[in-house]
């Protein structure tokens, strides 16, 4: 008989399965993604720690409501996706990699929050293209990059790190990926980090 953790595993392994095979298959975008070329991996250094405080903001979505982080404390844990730039080929394959997990956040009890520092109208076209996003898609455009500086993670040119933070309930940071701007990070990392909420 499988236990509770190897269920969770064996889910896992078959979201992984199915979001590898939605990365990549943007071609939907055919003609329509800027190239930006190799790109310095990282280029800032956020003085954000595991077991910090997540820096409170309020945002502007694409649905067109105001966003806090504190509305979800002691309600839900969030999972934070920076990504640098609408119209670029890595985010426009993460965040449909995303969309299809849904199932995989309401198990944790996790609301995702989408942000760039594209301006609304651009997200608005953007987000469009992919199709209906479950996650609010939140603007950190003006003032330009703010939540971003908060982080540590604005790159010197204007544009945010790649990167993930899963902050709990209480509003505690207990994951942090600033990852290589040129790939997207491992979804089997934020699987890991997410069940060790539950633990």
């Amino acid at each position: 008989m499988l236990n509770k953790r190897m269920i969770s595993l064996l889910i896992g392994i078959c979201m992984l399965l199915s979001v590898t095979t939605v990365f990549g298959a943007s071609e939907q975008f055919t003609g329509k993604i800027y190239q930006p070329g190799n790109l310095k991996p990282t280029d800032s250094k956020t003085n954000l720690k595991v077991g910090m405080k997540a820096p409170d903001f309020t945002l502007p979505s694409v649905s067109g409501e105001k966003i806090s982080l504190s509305q979800y404390r002691g309600k839900k844990n969030v999972v934070i996706s920076f990504v640098p730039a609408a119209w670029t080929p890595v985010c426009s394959d993460q965040w449909p990699g995303y969309n299809i997990t849904k199932s995989f956040f309401e198990k944790y009890d996790a609301i995702l929050f989408g942000i760039t520092v594209d301006n609304i109208p651009t997200l608005f076209a953007w987000t469009q293209e992919m199709g209906n996003l479950w996650f609010p898609v939140l603007s950190d455009f003006y003032p330009h990059g703010a939540v971003s500086i908060k982080y540590g993670i604005l790159r010197s040119n204007g544009v945010s790190e790649r990167a993930l933070f899963v902050i709990d309930k209480k509003g505690i940071i207990r994951y942090m990926d600033v990852h290589d701007i040129n790939k997207r990070p491992p979804f089997e990392a934020l699987v890991r980090e997410l069940e060790k909420l539950e633990q």
